[in-house]
């Protein structure tokens, strides 16, 4: 993945920090013309939303972000709107730029007051108490302030990040403002994008600041943000003379007892992504179900290794863990007690009549399988129960150069040994390093680590918070690495037209209640080039 070459650069907050200084001593923009050019975009957005906004309170700290919050001030004064600063802490100290924004801000005759007093009977707030400085919790000053205005009736814009955000992590940091809009400069910080932070900031704006291009060849953005307009010119043009196997051929492995919805609508994602030929290889009890609701898939019921080994040498790739079952790990790796089949009201799943041993055991179906599968050269998927086994396995036989893993954050968790959210880049990071390959983490602003670089998948929504997304997902990066793609690129577009699919859908439809597998079409039309 070259970064610089397909995406929108994000940064973390050091970054901008060091952007700003370059732009100030090697270009010779000063700080207070930065501060300036920056409250006048803050400004634009507020009139733009709200031409007559009301009473307007500006929430003011003591940093540069609060000489953002005074000049906003003293532009409103100008233009004749009535707008009060409530003052949290000291005034800015002497000779820096947030003091001569103070002065500019008194100047135009902006009343300074408390931020108590500032928000009585405001039907507007902008939010510039806290900046990108912030990484521990709130103090108890801020924290009463954040509080106040997210009980009250008004509409919110934040000046580059909302207060109490981490600007890395989009973490909150005890108490946090919930903007209606956010306006942020010069680079888009990371933790506006993942985490927290797309809940927190609303409407997302980026000013910046007529920097000048040559500031940011100076440092290397941490994240790319991808877009399908980049990501789709990836996928090859089609040849007239072509037949099935041209287009690669994906290989299914899972489907357990009472699992086949799993496997069927990972089957059922390469199909509708364009792979040229879908095989499932699964458990006896859910071979009649997947060929009922899917004729095109080939479906082979496995007993033996044997029999899975001869199907993957037919194969381009894999895709296991859809409905592979759990039964082998032991509750413990899932914060559970015990695994034991009579905990889940299960006597006996009569296995043995297969030639293979108890679910109980360490050769239990799912688990021969997905060992078999492991000595394949083959490139492959692993996800859900798959990623699950692979946390059990000993360091030096997890890892791998030409898988892509696609874990959530509970089952990433268990791949690393802790909790993943507090900074899912970071995250990201450590899982490539330890497993190799492409390591994709779930979650709101999915991120994507191949070697040193890492993207950000900017679309998706809460109603994909529901079953079966991740076996779709899977599908769909198996069926683009059968068509040619190299895994980075498969993984990026799959997760962009993933997302962008149930974005689409929910336009139309709401986010309550999307399927899983409403997607499919709509991941068809992504990938022929119709975006809406």
């Amino acid at each position: 993945m070259l970064v610089n070459n397909t995406v929108t650069s994000i940064y973390l907050a050091q970054q901008v920090r060091e952007l700003d200084r370059i732009t100030i001593e090697q270009e010779g923009i000063s700080g207070i013309k930065l501060m300036r050019s920056a409250a006048q975009a803050c400004v634009d957005v507020l009139l733009e939303q709200s031409p007559f906004p009301g009473k307007v309170s500006v929430l003011c700290g003591s940093g540069n972000n609060a000489g953002d919050g005074f000049i906003i001030a003293g532009l409103l004064a100008n233009k004749g709107i009535e707008v009060t600063v409530g003052l949290v802490g000291k005034r800015p100290p002497a000779e820096t730029d947030a003091s001569k924004a103070y002065e500019y801000c008194s100047d135009a005759g902006v009343e300074i007051l408390t931020a108590e007093d500032s928000l009585q009977h405001s039907l507007f707030v902008v939010d510039a108490l806290l900046g990108t400085g912030l990484t521990g919790p709130v103090r108890p000053e801020y924290h009463r302030v954040i509080s106040a205005v997210n009980l009250q009736e008004c509409t919110v814009l934040s000046v580059d990040l909302p207060s109490g955000l981490c600007a890395d992590t989009g973490n909150i940091l005890g108490t946090c403002i919930k903007a209606d809009m956010t306006v942020t400069f010069i680079g888009r910080k990371l933790g506006l994008l993942t985490n927290d932070g797309p809940e927190m900031v609303g409407k997302l704006n980026f000013a910046d600041l007529s920097v000048p291009a040559a500031v940011f060849d100076a440092i290397e953005p941490s994240v790319g943000m991808l877009s399908y307009e980049q990501q789709i010119r990836k996928l090859p043009v089609r040849n007239r003379n072509g037949h099935k196997n041209h287009h690669g051929h994906v290989l299914v492995v899972g489907g357990d007892q009472g699992m086949a919805g799993a496997a069927a609508m990972a089957a059922e994602a390469a199909i509708y992504s364009g792979a040229g030929l879908v095989s499932v290889a699964t458990h006896p009890s859910s071979v009649s179900s997947l060929v009922a609701r899917r004729p095109e898939i080939m479906v082979k019921a496995v007993t033996t290794t044997d029999e899975l080994k001869e199907m993957m040498s037919r194969a381009t790739v894999i895709v296991v863990g859809p409905g592979l079952g759990i039964e082998s790990l032991g509750m413990e790796s899932l914060g559970i007690e015990s695994l034991g089949m009579e905990s889940l009201g299960i006597e006996s799943l009569g296995i043995e009549s297969l030639g293979i041993e108890s679910l109980g055991s360490d050769r239990s179906w799912g688990s021969q399988l997905f060992n078999t599968v492991l000595q394949s050269e083959l490139p492959m998927v692993i996800d859900a129960d798959g990623l699950n086994r692979l946390s059990r396995l000993p360091e030096r036989s997890a890892r791998r150069d030409n898988w892509i893993l696609t874990p959530h954050p509970g089952e990433a968790r268990r791949l690393l040994g802790k909790n993943v959210q507090v900074d899912r880049l970071a995250s990201v990071k450590q899982l490539q390093e330890k497993y190799g390959g492409v390591c994709l983490l779930k979650g709101v602003g999915t991120l994507i680590a191949s070697g040193p670089d890492v993207c950000l998948c900017p679309y998706g929504n809460p109603g994909m918070s529901v079953a079966g997304m991740g076996d779709v997902l899977s599908g769909v990066i198996g069926a683009l690495v059968a068509q040619g793609l190299d895994i980075d690129d498969a993984t990026c577009l799959g997760a962009v037209v993933h997302s962008l699919a149930a974005d689409n859908i929910t336009a139309r439809q709401g986010e309550r209640g999307l399927l899983a597998t409403q997607l499919l079409p709509e991941i068809r039309s992504l990938l022929n080039g119709i975006r809406g």
